[in-house]
């Protein structure tokens, strides 16, 4: 594997430079003196972003980019959606340049770096880096983060710190984070999902313990004791183990959980058992102290004060695109959330009821068809909470095979158990039901990983 050495900066292109993490990684390339190139398929606030600071952008994937960039370009990186079909890809191959993954770029970052944090699972990923690094810029640690969301604490989704901490997510999807080198590691979750790749949650659990198996003898591993049988995933590991969970027998855990008028928590701070502190978050939602639990510990490994932590929680308002208020129209209030697996809607859902509504409705945009058919009675499940359903068409993302499968199907396991469901083929067909529909103090979350997020602001707009 062609290894990049910070200490020498060369010319570095990307294909699929847009992307949320690529674009990131990309930043921290040109902060460290490489040049960069790269190619997207369209032009986004990312690609512009990256422009400015002097990167050669290339719109569309082919191969007379590399042939004008020819023997200036060192090294290819790539994202997880170009394949081998990819003509830009192929170009590069052709040309003898040495080729990384995203994930195996991102692992020789980490190298540079005395504490590499890497914090995985299911979900909550974003959320909980985002927690760490308000926390750590409270605290003054001046840390390098990279994050899958845009946080407006630090303007986007990359930060270059001047210090020697370092704090990325960490995806399971393909593996990839086994190509990482952290010394740091959080698992917050592991459930089924990507089940494209993976073939089933034994296959999952596998991957997470070849994650925690890469940890060094003096590294350390935050672990969600929740998670069922989690000893086989820290079973005979070399680096110090810590749990947080529900369990007061955990490290960390939280107790006397209470809402404000708005669903944020405030609770307990338990560490082992006793009380340290009373915490205060600034998002909604249960699933989010148990996400602050993982920030916590991690920052107090980290050497950062109560205090700070106390302070870095209160101050950090989400992500976007996690429970985001998009705004008002006719007294209707706008959410707009990225949950697309039926664990994360439930959690959702659960945030939206401590909200102020007269009726909750979500607009859910089923995320790739082998998701939607491996978790159809789940997804019903996890909706039917919601007052009333309205469901757009599925987003195939990478996938050309429908399976079989619509939303129509879960829109009539919706019905069956008793919350009235709605399919729309169009947004324009969505929009005007809602308008027709929704009164003045309801509650609407627009909801799924692909463009819904296009609904919310359509009617705002209007």
């Amino acid at each position: 594997m062609y290894q990049i050495d910070f200490q020498k900066p060369e010319h570095v292109h990307v294909i699929g430079i847009g992307g949320i993490s690529m674009s990131g990684l990309a930043e921290v390339l040109m902060e460290e003196g490489f040049q960069v190139s790269g190619s997207d398929s369209h032009k986004s606030e990312l690609t512009e972003h990256l422009k400015a600071k002097g990167a050669q952008i290339f719109y569309g994937q082919q191969a007379s980019n590399i042939e004008e960039l020819g023997r200036r370009i060192c090294v290819a990186v790539y994202t997880a959606a170009v394949h081998s079909d990819n003509p830009e890809y192929q170009a590069v191959k052709e040309a003898g340049i040495p080729m990384l993954s995203r994930a195996q770029l991102l692992g020789q970052m980490m190298k540079n770096y005395r504490y590499a944090a890497a914090i995985a699972g299911t979900h909550g990923k974003t959320t909980t880096t985002s927690m760490a690094a308000d926390i750590l810029l409270a605290a003054d640690k001046d840390p390098t983060i990279s994050v899958g969301g845009i946080l407006h604490s630090i303007g986007g989704n990359i930060r270059v710190g001047g210090s020697d901490i370092f704090v990325t997510e960490a995806c399971e999807y393909t593996d990839s984070f086994l190509s990482f080198f952290p010394n740091m590691a959080v698992i917050l979750n592991i459930e089924e999902d990507h089940l494209d790749y993976f073939k089933d949650i034994n296959h999952i659990r596998s991957s997470f313990r070849k994650f925690a198996e890469k940890l060094p003898k003096d590294g350390v591993l935050i672990i969600n004791s929740d998670i069922d049988m989690y000893q086989q995933i820290t079973e005979g590991l070399k680096c110090r183990i810590v749990t947080v969970g529900k369990n007061q027998g955990s490290d960390y855990s939280a107790g006397h959980i209470t809402y404000d008028e708005y669903s944020r928590d405030t609770f307990d701070l338990l560490i082992h058992g006793e009380k340290a502190e009373r915490i205060t978050l600034g998002v909604p939602g249960e699933h989010n102290v148990f996400n602050a639990l993982a920030a916590i510990a991690l920052c107090r490994e980290l050497g950062v004060s109560l205090e700070h932590i106390k302070k870095g929680l209160a101050d950090f308002a989400g992500t976007d695109r996690r429970f985001e208020k998009k705004g008002e129209i006719c007294g209707v209030t706008i959410i707009d959330d990225y949950a697309h697996h039926p664990r994360e809607i439930a959690a959702t859902l659960a945030a939206a009821k401590n909200y102020p509504h007269k009726k909750l409705w979500c607009v859910f945009q089923p995320h790739t068809y082998t998701r939607t058919k491996a978790f159809l009675d789940e997804f019903a499940r996890s909706l039917a909470e919601a007052d009333e359903v309205v469901l757009a068409d599925i987003y195939a993302a990478r996938e050309t095979d429908d399976l079989g499968i619509s939303s129509g199907d879960i829109a009539a396991k919706i019905e069956a158990l008793g919350t009235k469901a709605h399919y729309f083929s169009s947004f324009d067909e969505i929009e005007t039901f809602i308008l027709e529909n929704c009164v003045k103090g309801d509650l609407l979350i627009t909801m799924g990983a692909g463009d819904i997020v296009k609904v919310g602001e359509n009617l705002l707009g209007k």
